[in-house]
C-alpha cells in the first residue's frame, strides 16, 4: 500500500494511504486508521482505496478553521472534487460514518454514488442516548465497544507512556470535532431524506456506544437506506467479524457501481 503525498484541499494537508485500482472508495476511520486497516487491505483488491488520517490525529496538523465534522466533510468533498473523482463510494466507521453522511447531504455535484456507514454516530435517538465515550474508563470502553469485551480489554497500566500520550492527543481532537453537541448534528437526520445514493448501514448487534436502533434510524432517514446487523460484533464489526462484514460491503459495492461514470 503506497503512502500518497499530502494533498491540499481547502487549505488542509492530508496524510493518506492509497492502494488498488478501480472504483474510488474513500475510507474514513473513527477511532483511528488502525480500526479500518484490514478493511482497506481487503477493498484494495477490487477498488482504488483512499484512506486519510483525519487532521489532528496521530501527529497530523489540524487547521484552526477545522472545528467540527461539517468542516471535515466539506474538506473531504473538496478533496474528491480537486482530484476529479467520480462514482465514489464513501465508507465510514463510527465518527467516519458521521462524516460520510455529512458529505452526502452536501454533495451537490453527485460525486458520491454509494455509502457504507458502519456503527456511525452523528444522529440522536431520544430513547437511547449515545454513550458518553469520554466518561468511560478502559473497562467501560471494552464493555460498550466489543461483543467479546474480555478479549479486547487492555489495561492502561500495560500501555507504554508514548502510546498513552498519543491517545490523549487524539481524544482532544475528537472533543474539538464532535464534542458539542455531543457526537451528533441535530439537523442531520431530517436532511438525509434528500440523499438518494444507496446507503448500507452496517451495525454490530452488540454495539452499546450507538445501538442498532441508530442503524435503523439512519436507514429510515436516507432516501435509499438498508440496515444489516452483524451478529457477535460490537462497535467495530470489521474487526470482530471481518468476513461477514466484508461480504456485505462487497455486495453493496457491486450493486452501486456505475462503470459509465469512470469512462
Amino acid at each position: 500500500m503506497a503512502e500518497s503525498a499530502p494533498s491540499r484541499a481547502r487549505c488542509c494537508r492530508y496524510r493518506a494511504s492509497e492502494a488498488g485500482a478501480g472504483r474510488p472508495v474513500l475510507v474514513l476511520h473513527g477511532g483511528g486508521p488502525d480500526t479500518v486497516a484490514g478493511l482497506v487491505r481487503h477493498l484494495s483488491h477490487v477498488a482504488h482505496t483512499i484512506a486519510p488520517v483525519h487532521p489532528g490525529r496521530d501527529g497530523t496538523h489540524r487547521p484552526a478553521w477545522l472545528t467540527g465534522i461539517d468542516d471535515l466533510a466539506l474538506a473531504y468533498l473538496h478533496l474528491l472534487r480537486e482530484r476529479r473523482l467520480r462514482d465514489v463510494l464513501v465508507l465510514g466507521s463510527s465518527l467516519g460514518g458521521w462524516t460520510a453522511a455529512e458529505m452526502a447531504v452536501r454533495d451537490n455535484a453527485g460525486t458520491i454514488t454509494g455509502l457504507v456507514l458502519v456503527d456511525a454516530v452523528g444522529v440522536r435517538v431520544e430513547t437511547e442516548p449515545i454513550t458518553d465515550f469520554f466518561a468511560l474508563d478502559a473497562r467501560g470502553v471494552a464493555e460498550h465497544s466489543w461483543h467479546d469485551s474480555d478479549h479486547y480489554h487492555l489495561d492502561p497500566a500495560d500501555v507504554p507512556a508514548e502510546e498513552l500520550a498519543r491517545r490523549r492527543t487524539n481524544m482532544a481532537t475528537m472533543r474539538v470535532l464532535a464534542g458539542d453537541p455531543y457526537m451528533h448534528d441535530p439537523k442531520l437526520l431530517r436532511r438525509l431524506r434528500h440523499v438518494q445514493a444507496p446507503a448500507l448501514l452496517l451495525w454490530g448487534e452488540s454495539d452499546r456506544i450507538v445501538t442498532p436502533v441508530y442503524g435503523a434510524a439512519y436507514a429510515d432517514a436516507f432516501g435509499n437506506g438498508r440496515l444489516e446487523v452483524v451478529p457477535e460484533a460490537g462497535h467495530l464489526p470489521q474487526i470482530e467479524q471481518p468476513q461477514a462484514t466484508f461480504a456485505l460491503i462487497d455486495a453493496h459495492l457491486r450493486r452501486t457501481s456505475n462503470p459509465a461514470c469512470r469512462r
